[in-house]
């Protein structure tokens, strides 16, 4: 059998998945392009230097196999760039235009740069202009919307190379010749069948051969299916495809009408796993999806897919699990069969049911980190086997792998209307798996456009409690970024609606925030009256501990305003708070605060002796770095009162503190690599 795979707009055909791909016709369009990166642009021929990447344009409709030769363009002059190639698809597979901003971020992750969560548009495209500056490297954009899609991706770098896709040209993006496709030359288009049938039904009959490329169109996705169709009727002859197209009469595209009987002709659970694939996250499938989509087995639902790869109306993922896609160029008229076949109501099930499915792979990807935990591993055990990872690190790869299509699940679930409680289950669950296996900082970006949405549910279904939960959220992690005003505005909001939701927690939570945002911008008086406003409310639910910490954060606006007195007042209502609520920890760190305020309000013998009282509190709570802080920080108070050889004597402390640590750390490194 030949495998094949099925580009977006295209095919590409390989004797064995383990050989290169081998690109069929197309050879003038392709020496127009390679001229075309050589051509001297309207800058030079004036005299002036090219400010930005040459673009080269190949215009073409869906089928027409646009992006396979985009990608054996890139192939080909690939080694021209040491940068690498990038690429990016600038449409979903529903036609929907992707989101500048996220096509940067994206960009920018694949040439291993970070930008903050939550960036705006501009600010990512900038960062974007600036990581490619210096750079020679390939962008691919597929499947472009429009000029202004592209031109906001547009490196400042003349060394690079942009090959955008798409069905028309891009008006506006200077000194662009499309590269516009028709359908293959009749030799590529016949060959392109014998890949599928072999030679033998082509030979004899090859009037019957050029008929079909005819029918067809010589368009390549339209062939690829054709093929498929003959390689699955080893006894069919290709005079019996041209009669039956000819059969299905002249409604619609060539592509539609070979991929209508190509459906027709699988039995019926297949044709309706078939058309329910149009309902798959960024056309993305795993068994898993497909399962859940058509009812069936997993094992069942792997099966179909693959022999769909076969057929060529699906084409496999170069990806550590079992991923295939559905291509662009085929997922409308998917869809149509679908919307033809299948009740709205059946649609809506299907779609809930994968879901469903999504949310129990979430449960049980962030379930099994956590080992320590009884309750999560006998809810593990509780779950089907076909749903269970075998350890962490298989959860993570697959968390990873399919993280497009999650996120992808988590808008198209919001956008629908009608799921707002699964939506809400799946990004909870995306969210904490997302922490669990990457971590906050790690996941920020992604968790920024979750929470995002999960503001967008809460409004529409007017839910206070979860509106609050979702600013907050976004709102910290604005601060986190420097952000300051914006969040300020967001503790704001996530105030007032902790309030409305009548929510003690999250009134607490955004007034102790609002606080810290004016802290951070150096408005202390109204950061010390919020910290108190939140103080407040931490004493009248008798919650000591976070009554302590408020009264410390008091403490800390209180001397940045340079108010010491009412500073120190705050520091020991914390001291007692950390007290009473057995934090030991956090007990010896506000020591060790206080000791700092008592030596800036000139009290150096004050400051020695709590100074003293927390480095035996430190060395309770066994922190050494804090113990070794607070050592330095007895030298210099021993140095400003006179005694530098007790002073001496407490630095050295600290350093044997600091070494010891150090070793330690290196050796619990060194037995971490050996097991």
């Amino acid at each position: 059998m030949t495998y094949q795979a099925v580009d977006t707009d295209g095919v590409r055909l390989t004797d064995d998945p383990a050989e290169e791909s081998r690109f069929l016709g197309r050879t003038r369009e392709l020496k127009e392009l390679r001229a075309d990166i050589e051509r001297a642009g309207l800058d030079t021929l004036s005299g002036r230097k090219a400010p930005r990447a040459r673009v080269l344009l190949i215009a073409g409709r869906p089928g027409s196999g646009r992006t396979a030769l985009a990608e054996e363009l890139a192939a080909q002059v690939a080694g021209r760039y040491p940068d690498g190639v990038l690429r990016a698809r600038l449409s979903e597979p529903d036609g929907t235009r992707v989101p500048v901003a996220r096509l940067a971020r994206e960009l920018l992750t694949e040439l291993g740069r970070t930008a903050p969560p939550g960036a705006g548009e501009d600010d990512l495209t900038e960062a974007l202009r600036t990581a490619l500056a210096d750079r020679r490297a390939l962008l691919l954009l597929d499947d472009a919307a429009d000029a202004e899609q592209v031109d906001a991706l547009l490196p400042d770098a003349p060394d690079c190379l942009v090959v955008a896709v798409a069905e028309g040209p891009l008006t506006g993006i200077a000194d662009v010749r499309p590269c516009t496709l028709g359908g293959l030359d009749t030799t590529s288009a016949v060959e392109l069948l014998s890949r599928h049938t072999g030679p033998v039904r082509i030979t004899v009959d090859p009037r019957a051969a050029e008929h079909l490329v005819e029918a067809c169109q010589a368009q390549p996705a339209a062939l690829t299916l054709a093929g498929g169709w003959l390689e699955a009727r080893p006894q069919a002859a290709v005079a019996d495809l041209v009669k039956q197209m000819r059969t299905e009469g002249a409604e619609g595209t060539a592509l539609s009408r070979v991929l209508r009987l190509a459906h027709a002709s699988l039995p019926g659970p297949a044709a309706r796993t078939l058309r329910l694939l149009s309902l798959a996250p960024a056309g993305l499938v795993d068994p898993h999806t497909a399962s859940a989509l058509a009812g069936c087995s997993v094992n069942g639902a792997r099966a179909t897919l693959d022999d769909f790869v076969a057929l060529g109306v699906l084409r496999a993922v170069d990806s550590p699990l079992p991923e295939y896609e559905v291509p662009g160029c085929l997922h409308a008229q998917l869809r149509d069969l679908a919307e033809t076949h299948e009740r709205p109501a059946e649609l809506q099930l299907a779609r809930a049911r994968m879901l469903e499915r999504t949310v129990r792979l979430l449960q049980s990807c962030r379930a099994v980190t956590e080992t320590d935990s009884t309750q999560a591993r006998e809810k593990l055990l509780g779950m089907p086997r076909a749903l269970r990872f075998p350890h962490p690190r298989a959860a993570a790869d697959w968390l990873r792998v399919r993280r497009p299509a999650l996120l992808a699940a988590a808008r198209l679930a919001v956008a629908d209307g009608e799921l707002d409680t699964l939506a809400r289950r799946l990004m909870s669950q995306l969210v904490r798996a997302m922490v669990a296996h990457f971590g906050t900082q790690a996941a920020a970006a992604d968790l920024y456009g979750i929470h995002r949405l999960v503001l967008d549910v809460a409004e529409r279904r007017e839910l206070p409690r979860e509106k609050a939960a979702a600013l907050l959220n976004l709102a910290d992690l604005d601060a986190r970024t420097g952000r300051t005003a914006e969040a300020l505005v967001r503790y704001r909001a996530a105030l007032d609606a902790g309030r409305e939701a009548n929510d003690p927690y999250a009134t607490a939570r955004a007034m102790e925030s609002v606080g810290g945002a004016h802290l951070e911008l150096g408005d202390y008086d109204r950061a010390a009256d919020w910290f108190g406003r939140a103080l407040a409310q931490r004493l009248a639910r008798d919650e000591r501990a976070d009554a302590a910490r408020v009264y410390g954060r008091i403490a800390t606006a209180h001397t940045y305003a340079g108010r010491y007195g009412e500073a120190l007042r705050g520091w020991r209502a914390a001291v007692a708070g950390y007290r009473k609520a057995g934090d030991v920890a956090a007990h010896a760190r506000a020591l060790s605060e206080l000791a700092r305020v008592q030596e800036y309000a000139g009290r150096p013998e004050e400051s020695l002796r709590t100074c003293q009282e927390a480095v035996e509190w430190a060395r309770r709570a066994q922190d050494v770095r804090l113990q070794a802080a607070l050592h330095l920080r007895l030298a210099d108070t021993l140095d400003r009162l006179g005694d530098p050889t007790a002073a001496g004597l407490q630095r050295s402390v600290a350093d044997q503190m600091l070494r010891e640590e150090s070793t330690d750390a290196c050796e619990i490194r060194s037995a971490s690599s050996a097991d």
